[in-house]
């Protein structure tokens, strides 16, 4: 399973519906959007890494008080064996009416053996 489908399966574990695209219906009050940072063999000590890391920054939207679900996403990506790697607040935006939080979360996946 890759990072991007784990997160997405426990984000909608939390109720909160993820995009990836544009939305076809006028958009939730509360939405996720998903984007691949790395995707990185950091480390190793020769030429055959056995594991790869894999970072995503979740976009957290939400036109109500943010702080409950940020604090429940968090403990989720915890409890999921992922790495908090960033957290910060974004801001709000006016023209959408939409606070922003964004969150990074890394994760180790060992590779096959060749």
């Amino acid at each position: 399973m890759s990072i991007l489908e784990e997160l997405k399966t426990l984000v909608e574990g939390l109720g909160i519906r993820v995009e990836t695209g544009v939305f076809s219906e006028p958009a939730p009050d509360t939405y996720v959007v998903l984007t691949p940072l790395t995707d990185t063999f950091s480390l190793y000590c020769d030429n055959r890494p056995s594991l790869d890391i894999n970072e995503v920054r979740i976009s957290l939207f939400s036109k109500s008080n943010y702080l409950r679900l940020k604090n429940d996403l968090g403990g989720s990506l915890l409890d999921g064996d992922f790495t908090i790697t960033d957290r910060r607040y974004v801001g709000y935006e006016e023209d959408t009416g939409y606070h922003h939080y964004a969150v990074d979360a890394a994760k180790l996946y060992e590779m096959e053996e060749q």
